[in-house]
């Protein structure tokens, strides 16, 4: 099939579906490929390395649109590129279904398969499609630099001829994948690291990145702020009181703050007040990650950078992703690949469009005519379930009685053996000669004690035992020289055979026991 890559129409933005590098890819699933001329440009693609990669440029928007089997792009379509849907055609982009109901409807009316590469779900199996942590995770990094082309000073601590620099502080508001970027390059960068984050859980990741988990003095029984899916739920109004307080008490501190908290669904949480704001030394910077839904803080603009009454900075660009257009669109282009890699499973060009995959049924918003949104829950569980509850300890006359059966079971289990072998003696004993039972009481005891003396040794122990291994194995060899001249033919060849195993045994085990013993020696 032809997978189109139309130039985002969008204003400002600088992203494009797919790469050079994905398209060879994509182009060993059997699929050829079309992009729109200039459509990579700005990310800095040019349409000769598209064309070096095997990908036909179009002149036209209308001759990519009318050519193309599937449609793959960034940002959600505009009211003109979903004119140009029909019922053969498939688009897989962002769509904000939930956010974008009319055009969710007008994409329902041309019996287009629409999937929107923001519903896919958050489970390990989806991970190399998630195209939100994607962008989210250059989203964190981008808003670190912001923050740095607009804080005055160094971010990390300097002793140098002319003064002392300290480091500055930086406070991570969401520990995300947007926030765990951000931490990862504060910390890089050498600043003072804080991160908060309403999911207790994720308090082991901060501090494993270098910063410093912020705690609130709150004890709510069973307070957890995560939800199903791996993203924040909201939190009580008590927890919200305590965490404004301590944000109130960061405030001054803070020379940088980044707000990353989203909850699906819902406008941005209000976490960074006009009053904290204020308490800011002048200088310091606020980066809001959450500004396209209203922002964390109570004087961000959208697109905007504005400056506070004492002389606070706020960043509220909703087009992070978009700065850093050539590694977000490597990164986007990778997960599009994912995507038809799930939708092409036999690599052989054709599309399979599997409404009982969780993944490809969750990202599916329109399908044949139909509304396939709000997708059914995933039937792989994105968090573990609670692991089951733990027996009670036994106790100390628990453990005695069990202990004291399982010596009676063991003693009835060796006199019913012993009992068996008597009667089997007897038996033999009617018919068999008399020196071939001298013969088999040796065998059988040999084996019974050999057997009692290896099998109950602690595996930790058997290398010692090589020693006594070696011993039983040159006995084995003795007496097998001694028949192995026998006129019998059937007892030469076993003798040969015992001389042979034994032979093996007694050097493997000097081989083992000389490794064993260089274990101890110094070089």
């Amino acid at each position: 099939m032809l997978i189109g890559i139309p130039k985002e129409s969008f204003a400002g933005e600088n992203r494009v579906a797919l790469t050079p590098e994905s398209a060879a890819k994509i182009q060993k699933l059997g699929h050829s490929l079309a992009v729109e001329s200039g459509a990579g440009l700005a990310a800095g693609f040019s349409d000769q390395a598209y064309a070096d990669a095997g990908v036909t440029v179009k002149d036209t928007a209308d001759a990519l649109w009318a050519d193309a089997d599937v449609i793959a792009k960034v940002r959600p379509p505009q009211a003109d590129e979903l004119a140009r849907l029909n019922a053969s055609k498939t688009l897989i982009s962002f769509f904000y279904p939930a956010q974008n109901a009319d055009d969710l409807e007008v994409a329902r009316a041309t019996g287009a398969k629409v999937m929107a590469m923001d519903m896919v779900p958050r489970i390990s199996r989806a991970q190399k499609m998630d195209a939100l942590s994607s962008m989210a995770n250059v989203a964190g990094y981008r808003a670190v630099i912001e923050a740095g082309n607009n804080f005055g000073r160094f971010f990390t601590g300097q002793v140098t001829a002319a003064g002392k620099i300290p480091p500055a502080k930086v406070l991570i508001v969401g520990a995300g994948v947007a926030g765990l970027a951000a931490i990862g390059t504060a910390t890089s960068l050498g600043a003072i690291t804080y991160a908060f984050d309403v999911r207790p859980e994720v308090a082991e990741q901060i501090e494993s990145m270098g910063a410093e988990f912020v705690y609130l003095d709150f004890e709510e029984a069973g307070q957890d702020g995560a939800a199903t899916g791996g993203y924040a739920a909201p939190s009580s109004p008590e927890f919200r009181d305590k965490q404004l307080e301590k944000f109130r008490a960061l405030a001054p501190e803070m020379d940088i703050v980044i707000t990353t908290a989203l909850i699906p669904g819902r406008d941005a949480p209000k976490l960074w007040l006009a009053d904290m704001v204020a308490a800011m030394k002048p200088g310091s910077v606020v980066v809001d990650l959450a500004a396209e839904r209203g922002g964390n803080c109570d004087l961000t603009q959208a697109d905007q950078k504005v400056i506070s009454d004492n002389g606070v900075t706020i960043i509220g660009y909703t087009d992070f992703p978009s700065r850093m257009a050539a590694q977000s669109s490597t990164l986007y282009a990778n997960n599009i690949f994912h995507m038809l890699s799930d939708l092409t499973p036999d690599k052989d060009g054709v599309i399979n469009h599997d409404m009982e995959d969780d993944v490809i049924r969750s990202a599916t918003v329109t399908f044949e005519g139909e509304t396939t949104f709000p997708p059914p829950p995933p039937k792989i569980q994105a968090i573990a379930a609670q692991p089951a509850k733990k027996e009670p300890e036994k106790t100390p006359e628990q453990i005695k009685a069990e202990e004291l059966a399982a010596e009676r079971r063991k003693g009835l289990s060796q006199f019913a053996m012993l009992g068996v072998g008597g009667i089997t003696l007897l038996a033999l004993g009617s018919v068999a000669p008399v020196a071939f039972l001298q013969h088999f009481v040796v065998f059988a005891l040999a084996c019974f004690v050999g057997f009692q003396v290896i099998w109950n040794v602690s595996h930790s122990l058997h290398t010692p035992l090589m020693a006594v291994t070696n011993a039983i194995s040159g006995i084995i060899i003795i007496g097998a020289l001694l028949q192995v001249s026998s006129d019998l033919p059937l007892v030469v060849v076993l003798s040969a055979i015992s001389i042979l195993i034994a032979t093996i045994n007694i050097v493997g085990g000097f081989m083992v026991t000389r490794r064993m013993l260089a274990m101890f020696q110094k070089s």
